[in-house]
């Protein structure tokens, strides 16, 4: 979609300095009623969770450090950050369950923030069982019960929460701006002259010369927007945007010219989840012009490039760049626009509540042998909000899978976990895709619990006659299947899209 001159002035200065997540957001229309249960049985089923997590983060703790830079010291890490994550997003649910108009309630919709954030809290401890596999066997066994106990817990709190889901239509026309956004907001939106908060550039002429630099300076748990602006080069450094760093955005000079490059693999003794160049935890972040990658090559195995668990978070005009999983959506509310994404194998994996919007998908050539999957969806439950939609999106292949597309298998995803769910809609898909679509994980492994569906695709590869017989694939052929997997119902974008000033299209398109 071409924008006007106006269109893209109007969207640089919204995402500089539109504020994200603020106490002045749109009023909850969902209300309590959501809630199966009065709010203090809800309240007392998540402090029963805490507990267990307070009991495992204590036995965690004792072997922090002990075993050095290895994998088990990594996996050790990534627990005990996990379990903090936990911590605050059961505080974010107890505090909305309360009090839904309070700063916590993030969407103003309060059955999807419940939802997205106790599917967080489902998805933590999994992880944390997933990076101690293979490493120490005596700690994963003291452990594991904990973390199962957790997870089940977690799923009887989501049977507490009424799955509804009212779709606040924003009324904006072209250029207008939210009615919420204050005048001082406006003017600003105004003006001619742009100050970021901070500058980084490799040659010293700016504030910092690394990007972890610029976000270590940033204000903790802010409420206004901070925008690192990173000048163009390849910046040489794992960045990690820690839980209590809110509503940052980082600006590059375009996703060719500023690239966040780093090389950290599981073949080099990495967890997965640590694996990432590019981290985020806090809320409300916004990438813009800028490219991620992961150099360590097919060979290394999983070697992510990004990794987000940042609710309600934006990546406009982004470079996500790798191989075997480059875009880790690891958990909440995520939207991606214009954003070019390569890889092979589960390239795009995780359980966030992702959607991605006029992407180009690119599928490269991996190791000999090997099959490209572009997703690898991790949805566990039937009650999660949990999936990937992608809408207007190209998936073709890259430069270097072209000469060999035919002889390379690429398929759309695979089951990664019992209740994956991925929706390709309205999107073209070159001949890189094989005619079945869809790829088993193992043998028949999720494939009557999953959700595969496609809407209205074309392209050589978008044939649906040879596809997979599974009975959790979809063909949907109206309009009323699809909707649920748009911007403003799956993600509830028009209850926060407009905030960040980025471009999207709220449904259907004829």
């Amino acid at each position: 979609m071409a924008l006007s001159s106006t269109t893209t002035l109007t969207l640089f200065f919204m995402l500089l300095f539109l504020p994200h997540i603020t106490s002045s957001s749109p009023a909850n229309f969902a209300g309590s009623t959501c809630l199966r249960v009065s709010p203090t049985k809800f309240v007392d089923s998540a402090e029963e969770v805490i507990t267990v997590l307070q009991q495992v983060t204590s036995i965690l703790s004792r072997f922090g450090n002990v075993f050095g830079n290895s994998r088990f010291s990594h996996a050790i890490t990534d627990c005990l950050d996990l379990l903090d994550l936990c911590s605050d997003e059961l505080n974010w649910a107890m505090s909305a369950s309360q009090n839904s108009n309070g700063k916590d309630n993030s969407t103003g919709n309060l059955s999807s923030d419940l939802r997205t954030w106790l599917s967080a809290v489902l998805v933590n401890p999994d992880t944390c069982i997933e990076g101690l596999e293979g490493t120490n066997g005596i700690v994963e066994g003291l452990v594991s019960t904990g973390l199962v106990r957790i997870m089940s817990l977690v799923k009887n709190l989501l049977l507490q929460v009424d799955p509804i889901s009212d779709h606040f239509e924003t009324k904006l026309g072209k250029d207008r701006f939210p009615s919420w956004l204050k005048d001082a907001d406006m003017k600003l939106l105004k003006t001619n002259g742009v100050t970021a908060d901070a500058v980084v550039a490799a040659d010293g002429s700016g504030d910092y010369t690394t990007v972890m630099d610029a976000v270590m300076a940033a204000p903790d748990n802010s409420m206004k927007r901070y925008v690192i602006y990173v000048k163009k080069g390849v910046y040489v450094e794992n960045v990690e945007i820690k839980k209590k760093k809110w509503n940052i955005m980082i600006i590059g000079e375009g996703m060719d010219a500023t690239v966040i490059s780093g090389s950290r693999s599981y073949g080099d003794g990495w967890t997965t989840f640590r694996s990432a160049t590019f981290a985020v935890s806090g809320r409300g972040f916004i990438a813009r012009d800028i490219s991620f990658q992961n150099t360590a090559g097919p060979e290394k195995h999983q070697a992510v490039a990004l990794r987000s668990d940042s609710d309600l978070s934006v990546f406009y005009r982004c470079g996500i760049l790798g191989y075997q999983d480059s875009l880790y959506t690891h958990t909440m509310r995520q939207f991606y626009r214009e954003c070019k994404i390569s890889g092979t194998v589960d390239f795009i994996f995780g359980d966030a509540t992702a959607m991605f919007q006029n992407c180009q998908i690119l599928a490269k050539k991996g190791m000999e042998k090997q099959k490209n999957t572009i997703t690898a969806q991790g949805r566990k439950d039937p009650n999660q909000p949990t999936g990937f939609s992608f809408q207007f999106c190209n998936i073709s292949a890259d430069s270097d899978l072209l000469p060999l597309v035919g002889s390379i298998p690429t398929y759309l995803g695979r089951p990664w976990k019992t209740y994956s769910r991925t929706i390709f809609m309205q999107s073209y898909m070159s001949n890189v895709i094989w005619s079945e679509g869809w790829l088993e994980w193992n043998e028949s492994f999720a494939l009557d619990t999953l959700y595969y569906a496609e809407y209205m695709n074309s392209g050589a590869g978008a044939g649906v006659g040879n596809r997979v017989k599974w009975p959790g694939y979809h063909v949907l052929n109206a309009a009323s299947q699809a909707t649920s997997f748009t911007v403003a119902q799956f993600i509830e974008g028009n209850l926060w899209l407009p905030s960040t000033g980025v471009t999207y299209t709220a449904g259907l398109t004829n």
